[in-house]
C-alpha cells in the first residue's frame, strides 16, 4: 500500500467546499423546526432516499474550560438526534447527507440529512441555497440580531458607572 503525498492531497475536498457545507450544515440545524418544514418539506417532496442509517437520539457530553488555559470539565449531556441518508442521481454519483440536530426531533434530523444530501450535486445547489439555506440564514440573523438587542438592553457599563461619593 504506498500512498504519496500527492495522492492523498488529490482526494481531500476544496477548502472552500468544506467551509460551504459547514455554513448549509450549520444554518439547517439551527433552524427552527416551523421553518425548516415550510422551507425544507416542500423541496423534499420530489426526491426519494435510502436510509443509511435510521434516525436515533442519544447523549454527547458537553465539555467546558474555566478560562482560555484551564482544565476541561464536563459540563451536562445533551440528547441529539442524527441519521444519514443517500441520494442517488441518474447520471450522477451518489451523496451522503447526514443531519445532527438537538434534541429529539427525527423528522427534522431526516430533513437536514436529505437537505444536505441535495446540497452536494452541484446541480441541484444553486436552487436549494436560494429556496432554503438563504431564508433560514436570513432567519438566524434576525433572532441573533433580536437576542442581542435583548441582551444590550441590560447591559452594565461598569466604567460609566459613578461612585456613590460623587453623587454629593
Amino acid at each position: 500500500m504506498n500512498s504519496t503525498p500527492i495522492e492523498l492531497a488529490s482526494c481531500a475536498p476544496e477548502p472552500d467546499a468544506v467551509r460551504q457545507r459547514q455554513h448549509w450544515l450549520s444554518v439547517l440545524a439551527q433552524a427552527p423546526r416551523h421553518a425548516l418544514a415550510a422551507h425544507g418539506q416542500r423541496v423534499l417532496a420530489d426526491y426519494r432516499f435510502e436510509t443509511l442509517r435510521a434516525p436515533e437520539a442519544g447523549l454527547v457530553m458537553l465539555r467546558a474550560r474555566a478560562s482560555n488555559r484551564g482544565a476541561r470539565f464536563n459540563l451536562a449531556e445533551a440528547t441529539v438526534t442524527r441519521c444519514a441518508l443517500r441520494w442517488r442521481p441518474a447520471g450522477a454519483s451518489p451523496s451522503v447527507g447526514v443531519g445532527y440536530v438537538m434534541g429529539r426531533d427525527e423528522e427534522r434530523a431526516q430533513w437536514v440529512a436529505a437537505l444536505d444530501a441535495l446540497l452536494q450535486q452541484p446541480a441541484e445547489r444553486p436552487l436549494l441555497l436560494a429556496e432554503v439555506i438563504a431564508p433560514l440564514d436570513a432567519l438566524r440573523a434576525q433572532q441573533q440580531a433580536a437576542q442581542r438587542a435583548h441582551v444590550a438592553a441590560s447591559r452594565v457599563q461598569f466604567f460609566t458607572l459613578q461612585n456613590e461619593g460623587a453623587a454629593a
